[in-house]
């Protein structure tokens, strides 16, 4: 008797090995078979009766894949014309809708075409090819444009993080790098939200204002900050785009530029200095403390001074909202965490055949960490979601408050 489906009977399933399911398969399959040929014949095997149309006449074998994988049946034959099971006959259908999850998620996990062959091979299945792999692995070619195509109307997104990774793909018969542009967002209900993915020949202007308007006619609106690093027309972009956004360009990666401005024995006490300006408790004093590290920084090393200087409104640009977020845009490491996320999918195909192949993987690990998000707690509350939307009054206090420091200085 087969026991009732529920919670034991399923994980005892999935603890059972992989030739135990294919033995279990095997005979209900020829119990099916033998129950078949037995109406056919008019009566069972070895049987005598009066009521006999036909008989058996041996047996032959036929593979027959499964998601336990290749299993060898006897299929029964019969002296007076032909039998063969009906799930047989859709075989070829059912291995393909059976292993199209099973390829799909590997591709989708990074796994190369040729270590999909293996996979499967090692389930038990030696009949597939490359080409399978990558008509399976389209699949998910829907669902990565359905959800690089919805509308954005989640808005407001107060604030946005922008990133672009380094791929290479395969293009006129060498092998260049592209850029995947990534955007991520926080919605109105404070959830983290993947808002846009696209591919672009080069990391400019042209590139990242495409970008950028796409997002715009899909919804993108209400952002207040946009954070990142300093990449190449990005902020010319976001002006003609984005109008009232601000931009606070990434500490991290301002740090290592700053960095290299100074000798390499010099290094810690100069990213000590810096980091001390982001340990004030409010805006007058991070400002303060900046013009204290410049004037500290001009006696010995007068260029990296300078380029401290020059940058105080890129980096200090998180000042204008309040301290409880500061921690959040001051920086661009949300969507370095989420880079190496991708990396680590990306760094097993190496070099993709082709721009789509891009798209579809990336995409799919976006649209299933957008879909994490959705479950987990907020990023950010919505009363100090709204609190940062009222930023005006703040804007003019730090305004104040730099025109006052400067005042002082001189």
């Amino acid at each position: 008797m087969c026991p009732p489906a529920g919670e034991y009977f399923e994980d005892t399933l999935a603890a059972a090995s992989p030739d135990l399911l294919r033995t279990m398969i095997r005979e209900f399959a020829q119990r099916m078979m033998d129950a078949e040929v037995e109406q056919i014949c008019g009566a069972g095997y070895g049987e005598v009766s009066d009521q006999r149309v036909n008989t058996r006449n041996g047996y032959r074998t036929r593979p027959w894949d499964t998601r336990a994988g290749s299993i060898e049946l006897a299929v029964p034959r019969l002296r007076s014309g032909s039998y063969f099971p009906d799930f047989l006959l859709d075989k070829r259908r059912r291995a393909e809708r059976a292993l199209t999850s099973v390829v799909a998620t590997s591709y989708l996990l990074g796994v190369s075409t040729r270590r999909v062959e293996k996979l499967a091979e090692s389930m038990g299945i030696t009949s597939l090819s490359k080409s399978q792999v990558s008509v399976m692995a389209a699949e998910l070619d829907g669902m990565v444009e359905q959800f690089r195509s919805r509308p954005l109307d989640g808005g407001p997104y107060t604030f946005v993080w922008i990133d672009a990774l380094t791929q290479k793909v395969r293009e006129g018969g060498r092998t260049v790098s592209v850029h995947a542009l990534v955007a991520t967002g926080v919605n109105a209900d404070g959830h983290r939200e993947i808002l846009g993915l696209d591919v672009t020949s080069s990391e400019d202007g042209a590139g990242w204002l495409a970008f950028l308007r796409g997002l715009v006619a899909r919804g993108l609106s209400g952002v207040e900050l946009v954070v990142s690093d300093c990449h190449a027309g990005l902020r010319d972009a976001i002006a003609a785009t984005l109008p009232g956004a601000s931009w606070q360009r990434c500490r991290a990666h301002y740090a290592r530029n700053l960095l290299c401005r100074v000798p390499k024995s010099a290094q810690p006490w100069v990213a000590t200095m810096l980091r001390t300006v982001f340990e004030q408790p409010d805006a007058a004093s991070v400002y303060a403390q900046h013009r204290h590290v410049v004037e500290a920084l001009e006696a010995k090393y007068p260029a990296a001074a300078e380029h401290l200087d020059q940058a105080r409104d890129d980096i200090l640009a998180f000042t204008a909202f309040p301290k409880a977020v500061w921690r959040q845009v001051w920086s661009n490491n949300p969507q370095e965490r989420l880079n190496k996320e991708i990396r680590r999918r990306t760094d097993v195909v190496g070099i993709f055949p082709n721009r789509e192949a891009i798209l579809r993987l990336v995409g799919a690990v976006l649209a299933e960490q957008s879909d994490e998000w959705t479950e987990q707690r907020r990023y950010m509350g919505r009363e100090i979601l709204a609190e940062c939307r009222k930023k005006t009054n703040s804007k003019n206090e730090t305004n104040d408050a730099k025109v006052n420091i400067e005042a002082i200085a001189s």
